[in-house]
Parts: structure tokens; C-alpha cells; sequence
């Protein structure tokens, strides 16, 4: 059994054929689904789609940091309020800091992770981190919480931005559909990271990987990921699929 580690199905893309798009997801071999929040206004959808499908999903809740404004402190205050004795929750996500397209709330960004990861650290929960033209001010704010672990979400940088990662936080790498792209880095990466550190991740409805690039992304398309990265590594899909499950099993508390 795979396990999509980040695939956003409770998404509006998906209203029209959900229960046909699950059917295929298992067909394929998919098992599990982890879903992970954005805002305030997609956290009933999440749930929605949680008490529809108990049995193959899981629930992450954050504030994506392109939705991080200058009310950032309620929102995740109301966001973490979720988190009783008793959450269905098995991660902080989807947080962190992007400025590829705007970097106006920056700093923002910054104290929004900084509040996020404390609390993930305090309830011991692992935490789902989107990095995007920020790995600088992430790393910086990570220095903060040396206890934090979790998965570093749609990884692309360096060997170096890798071993950079590892110093500062318990982190595994997310590996989705770029791996599959042509001029992708993401490849040369994956013996860098290992495959005991590889959790595979669609992020659908974004990021189909080849043949499908540009269409709507589902987690039926994971296999084609494991694919690649066995094909990169020298390994079987069996291995892969092996190896991926049990680490999100082992990080999410499956």
C-alpha cells in the first residue's frame, strides 16, 4: 500500500467526481490519503471529506503561508484552538514561509511559523513544511524549535540546502510529481536524501507528473512517482513502496 502524504481531494476541483476519483485511488494501489489544511475557510471541506472517507484519510491543520496576512495571529489562534485532548489531527500543516510571488508579509510568514511550530512541539506533533524562495528565513526560524520533525513538503534546492535542513530539524523530504520532470533537480537529490527519509506526496491538484503534466493531479498518479524515484535509486517499487509507507507511518503515528 502507498501512502499520498499531501493531496488536497477535499479541494473544489474534485466536487464534481470525488467518489470516482477515491474509487481509482485505491485501485491503484493508493491506501492512505493525508489532508492537509490551508486556511479557516477550507477546514470545513477538510472535514467534510474526513467523515466521508474515514477510513483511508488522515488530517493536518495550519495556516499556509500564502494565506498569512496581517491578521495572521487570530487566524492561527482559532486554527490551533482545534487541537483538544481528544484531535483527529496528525500534524501541524501545511505551514511555512513562501515568497516566490510576494514577499510583503514576510516577516509575518516567519512569526506565523515560529507560533505554528511551537505548537507542533509541544504537542508532539510532526509538522508538513511548504519552502518556497524562503529556505534562509525557514532554516532560521527551525533554529528555534530544535525538538520539531516532520516532512519538508515539495523539496527542490541543493545536496547542500538538504544537509542544511538536517542539522537544524528530524526532517523527511516530500517527493511528488517534479521528480518526473524533464529539467527537474529533484532526481539528483534523491540519493543525497536516501529512501529512508522519502515520503511520496502528490500535492493534487497541483503537480501531475509525466504523462499527465498539466492536468488535474490525483493520488492514482503516486505509483508513476514511487516509479521514478525506484528507476532513480536502483530499487524496486516494491522497495520503495516499502520503505515510504513505513516512514509515513512511522512520522504521522498511522
Amino acid at each position: 500500500m502507498l501512502i499520498d502524504t499531501h493531496t488536497h481531494l477535499y479541494g473544489e476541483e474534485f466536487d464534481a467526481d470525488r467518489d470516482t476519483v477515491v474509487g481509482n485511488i485505491i485501485s491503484s494501489g493508493v491506501g492512505h490519503l493525508i489532508l492537509p489544511n490551508i486556511d479557516e475557510a477550507s477546514l470545513p471541506r477538510m472535514k467534510a471529506m474526513a467523515q466521508t472517507y474515514p477510513g483511508i484519510t488522515s488530517m493536518a491543520i495550519g495556516l499556509h503561508p500564502t494565506e498569512v496576512g496581517p491578521d495572521w495571529a487570530a487566524a492561527v489562534d482559532r486554527l490551533m484552538a482545534e487541537l483538544s485532548d481528544t484531535h483527529p489531527y496528525v500534524a501541524i500543516g501545511e505551514i511555512g514561509m513562501d515568497l516566490y510571488w510576494d514577499d510583503t508579509h514576510g516577516e509575518e510568514q516567519m512569526h506565523a511559523l515560529d507560533r505554528q511550530l511551537g505548537v507542533a512541539c509541544s504537542r508532539n506533533l510532526p509538522v508538513i513544511i511548504h519552502c518556497r524562495k524562503a529556505l534562509a528565513s525557514t532554516l532560521e526560524v527551525l533554529e528555534g524549535h530544535p525538538g520539531v520533525r516532520g516532512v519538508m513538503h515539495s523539496f527542490e534546492g541543493t545536496p547542500a540546502d538538504v544537509e542544511a535542513v538536517r542539522k537544524r530539524a528530524d526532517m523527511y523530504f516530500g517527493v511528488n510529481g517534479i521528480v518526473t520532470f524533464k529539467k527537474s533537480t529533484v532526481p539528483a537529490l534523491l540519493p543525497v536524501i536516501g529512501i529512508d527519509r522519502i515520503l511520496l506526496e502528490t500535492d493534487s491538484p497541483y503537480l501531475a507528473p509525466v504523462p499527465y503534466r498539466g492536468k488535474r493531479n490525483d493520488s492514482s498518479n503516486l505509483p508513476l512517482i514511487a516509479q521514478s524515484v525506484a528507476a532513480t535509486l536502483g530499487l524496486t517499487l516494491a522497495e520503495v513502496e516499502q520503505a515510504t509507507t513505513h516512514s509515513a507511518r512511522a512520522l504521522f503515528n498511522l
